[in-house]
């Protein structure tokens, strides 16, 4: 595996020097200044190069940029309205452009409206770490009582509605503040957050719109899009729902192998690829991460190795980030699958045998504790993940190498 990072860009706690310190060979990045549904142009797309190739003191820093996470799909190309196709037709320019700058691997996602959901950007572990949590009571208790949303209660059991109920007559005014933040927290890599206004608004635009409608439109998208990524030499990865089930009554369609199955199947081009985030999809206890990457792995062109600890049974269900190497997905059991499966490209003489992985997200730990960096992102945590998870991986590939011979 190539051995990335992702980076945020210039205003990133995380530098360029403090990469190539990590040890990481390449960097995930993307133009986030950009608003959705606009070109990606030559220009804005080579200074990001130069900003990945370039340390503080303007010597050459090794890196290449070899992910885009990512070329954002607009909510308008979610839904079908408005100026989609417009939008379609930029998605198209944007690939292009970045082709001609070397690009090779696009990641995007198609969840409606939240990137990403969380209830605590910096829970205390026992350890003293900090880490990133759903609290399922306290969700609901967002969705029921802050930002009221019609219908809730009835998407919910009577039992947790009652917890939820106590959970919030409990809960300070700054909690209350701070889990109206959280939730509406927005993109990674954003500079603007929704309102509670802002969110009720985009939640009204599905009204009519379920997961089968989401889903043909996600395969439209692809229809379109994916011929041109295929001709401009770019592979591009869906990532998955996260969390993997639905939440604010909005459907969701990449959460399971058989999502990803469907949608593979329905546009059966190489290019047409798998996000592996063994975080997102190891949250759904039905998914066995080992296991897709073994039945899948042709079609894996990106992978995040992190881990997630479940707290309840069921879905939904509570869940917080935890230790690369001691959640609820076997990581040994992954990696090696994902490095058979580089064996596998390798000896069919593929080029792209090698498949970048990133250490995805991390628990805040020392200075990290200090720095108030990007929620999920923190310098010594990821890099920490990263130790570990290289280090797994060179155990392997060395057994892997004797089984070979």
């Amino acid at each position: 595996m190539k051995q990335t990072w992702r980076w945020f860009g210039p205003h990133d706690l995380v530098s360029i020097d403090d990469i190539c310190q990590a040890g990481a060979h390449g960097v995930v990045s993307a133009l986030h200044h950009i608003p959705s549904g606009a070109v990606w142009t030559p220009e804005e797309i080579a200074k990001r190069h130069t900003e990945i190739a370039t340390m503080k003191d303007g010597s050459a820093s090794g890196l290449t940029w070899d992910v885009v996470e990512s070329l954002p799909v607009s909510e308008a190309i979610k839904r079908q309205v408005g100026p989609w196709r417009d939008h379609i037709a930029a998605y198209k320019e944007s690939l292009r452009h970045l082709a001609k700058s070397g690009i090779r691997i696009v990641c995007y996602n198609f969840m409606p409206v939240l990137d990403w959901t969380r209830t605590h950007l910096n829970w205390r572990l026992a350890n003293g770490a900090t880490c990133m949590r759903f609290d399922l009571t306290d969700f609901v208790a967002f969705d029921l009582f802050i930002l009221r949303r019609a219908g809730a209660e009835d998407d919910y059991p009577a039992a947790i509605v009652a917890d939820a109920k106590t959970r919030f007559s409990e809960m300070p005014e700054d909690r209350r503040a701070e889990l109206e933040r959280t939730v509406a927290f927005g993109l990674p890599g954003s500079v603007e957050n929704l309102s509670l206004d802002d969110l009720r608004g985009l939640l009204a635009t599905y009204a009519e719109i379920d997961a089968d409608t989401l889903r043909a439109n996600l395969v439209a998208f692809l229809e379109e899009v994916v011929p041109v990524a295929r001709d401009v030499g770019i592979r591009m990865c869906c990532h998955p729902d996260d969390p993997p089930f639905a939440l604010l009554g909005l459907p969701r369609i990449m959460s399971t192998e058989d999502d990803y199955a469907f949608v593979m199947r329905a546009v059966d081009i190489p290019e047409n690829g798998i996000t592996l985030c063994s975080g997102s999809l190891g949250v759904h206890p039905g998914n066995d991460l080992p296991g897709m990457m073994k039945r899948w792995g042709a079609r894996v062109h990106f992978i995040h190795l992190r881990n997630t600890t479940r707290e309840s049974s069921g879905l939904p269900c509570s869940f917080h980030e935890a230790e690369h190497l001691g959640g609820d997905t076997d990581m040994v059991a992954l990696i090696e699958q994902i490095l058979r499966e580089e064996a596998r490209r390798k000896a069919a003489g593929r080029e792209n045998w090698e498949i970048p992985m990133r250490p995805d997200h991390g628990q805040d730990i020392l200075d990290d504790l200090n720095r108030k960096g990007q929620p999920g992102y923190p310098a010594i945590g990821r890099l920490k993940g990263l130790a570990e998870l290289r280090g797994v991986m060179t155990a392997l590939s060395a057994r892997l190498d004797q089984l070979a011979e």
